[in-house]
C-alpha cells in the first residue's frame, strides 16, 4: 500500500497522486485530502488514518513525540502483526509539505519506506515570507497563512533525522536541483548519513522526474533494492 501526502494547497487528486495510481496498479494508493496548512489538524487526521491502516493506536504522549517508536520497536511490531517483509506496512510518499508530515509520521508508525519529493522540512523558515498572504486550497478553502499556523509546524519537526534509533527508517529523497521554492541542499544535508539521496539536474518544485520516482517506488513495493540501476 502507498500513502501519498500532497503538499500545501494541493489535494489527493493532484497530478502526482494520479500518476502513482495509474503506474502502480494493482497496488492500492491512498491519497487523502488533508489541511496541510493547519499543522495540528493535519497531523490529527493523518494519525487517525495511519492508525486505521496499521492497527497502531498512539497515546497522547506518542502523538506529540517525534520518536514514538524506535527502530527495534517498529521491527518487533511488524513481526508480531505478521507484516514484516510482506510490504503490508504502508510506503509513505510525501511531496513538499507532505514530505514534512511524512517524516513525522514515519517516526510514529511502522512503515516500509519513506519517499520524500522536494520536501519542505523546515517550513517555519520557508513560509514567513508568505505570512498573512491570502491563499486558496485545491478544495476551495480561502485562508490566511498566519504566523501562528507557520509556527505550529515546529511541533512536528525532526531536527536531526540521522541521530538516534529512528535513523533506521528506510528513506529515499528525490530532489530537483532546480527547485525554485526550496533549497534542495537542506534536505540533502539533513539526510546525508541515513537516506539514499537522488539529486536530479534542473527541474523545479513541481518535480520533473516522476518516471524515476515511480521506478524506485515500484521496486520498494516488490521488496527489491529500489536503488538497483538508479542514477543519483
Amino acid at each position: 500500500m502507498i500513502l501519498y501526502l500532497h503538499g500545501l494547497n494541493s489535494s489527493g487528486q493532484s497530478l502526482k497522486a494520479r500518476l502513482l495510481r495509474e503506474a502502480l496498479t494493482p497496488a492500492e494508493v491512498v491519497a487523502p485530502d488533508y489541511p496541510a496548512h493547519r499543522p495540528h489538524q493535519a497531523m490529527a487526521q493523518l494519525t487517525a488514518l495511519l492508525s486505521q491502516l496499521t492497527g497502531e493506536h498512539l497515546t497522547g504522549e506518542q502523538l506529540t513525540s517525534t520518536q514514538a517508536f524506535d527502530t527495534q520497536t517498529i521491527g518487533a511490531r511488524l513481526a508480531r502483526t505478521g507484516v514484516a517483509g510482506t510490504g503490508s506496512a504502508p510506503i509513505i510518499v510525501g511531496s513538499s509539505m507532505g514530505g514534512f508530515y511524512g517524516q513525522a509520521l514515519a517516526r510514529r508508525f511502522p512503515i516500509t519506506h519513506l519517499f520524500m519529493i522536494n520536501p519542505a522540512l523546515q517550513p517555519w523558515r520557508l513560509l514567513p515570507t508568505l505570512a498573512d498572504t491570502p491563499m486558496t486550497t485545491a478544495a476551495g478553502e480561502h485562508y490566511l497563512l498566519t504566523p501562528d499556523l507557520i509556527e505550529a509546524t515546529r511541533a512536528y519537526a525532526v531536527d536531526s533525522p540521522c541521530d538516534g534509533d529512528d535513523d533506521g527508517i528506510p528513506t529515499t529523497l528525490l530532489l530537483d536541483a532546480g527547485d525554485e521554492l526550496i533549497d534542495h541542499q537542506i534536505a540533502a544535508t539533513l539526510y546525508r548519513r541515513c537516506a539514499r539521496v537522488h539529486i536530479y539536474p534542473g527541474g523545479d518544485h513541481a518535480f520533473q522526474h516522476m518516471d524515476d520516482a515511480i521506478r524506485l517506488i515500484r521496486a520498494a513495493l516488490s521488496g527489491s533494492d529500489p536503488e538497483s540501476g538508479a542514477a543519483s
